[in-house]
C-alpha cells in the first residue's frame, strides 16, 4: 500500500506560516524552514510584549500621578491610600489623564483624599 503524504493539510499548514512570515528579510520570508522558527520567536515576542505594554503604561501612570501629586503636597501612595478612604474608585488611567488634562479637577480629589486621610488618622 502506498505511502499517504496528507499533501492537502501539510501544504496549507506551510502556506499559513509563509504568510504569517510576510514581511521579514531574507529566507525567513519564503523558505518554510526558516519562515517556521522566524514565525515562531515572533509569536513569542509578541506574547510577552502584550504583557510588557501594560506594565509600562501602569508605570506611566504611576510616574504622572506622583509628578501631579507632589505640587499638591500628598505623596503617590498617601494618594492612593487617600483615594481608597474616601471610596473613590478610578483607576490611574483616568487619574493621570485627568491630572493632565484638568488640573482644577485633580485637586478637588487631592483634596477629597486629603481630608479622607485626616479622618482617618483621627478615628484611629
Amino acid at each position: 500500500m502506498p505511502r499517504a503524504t496528507n499533501s492537502p493539510a501539510s501544504r496549507a499548514r506551510r502556506k499559513r506560516t509563509l504568510k504569517q512570515a510576510k514581511g521579514f528579510r531574507g529566507f525567513r520570508s519564503t523558505h518554510f524552514r526558516y519562515a517556521k522558527d522566524a514565525v515562531r520567536k515572533a509569536m513569542t515576542y509578541a506574547f510577552r510584549d502584550r504583557k510588557a505594554r501594560r506594565r509600562n503604561f501602569r508605570r506611566l501612570w504611576i510616574a504622572r500621578l506622583s509628578a501631579a501629586t507632589r505640587p499638591l503636597g500628598l505623596s503617590y501612595s498617601r494618594f492612593i491610600e487617600g483615594l481608597k478612604a474616601a471610596s473613590i474608585d478610578m483607576d490611574r488611567k483616568v487619574l493621570a489623564d485627568l491630572a493632565i488634562h484638568d488640573e482644577a479637577g485633580f485637586a478637588l480629589i487631592v483634596e477629597r483624599a486629603k481630608s479622607a486621610l485626616v479622618s482617618k488618622s483621627q478615628k484611629a
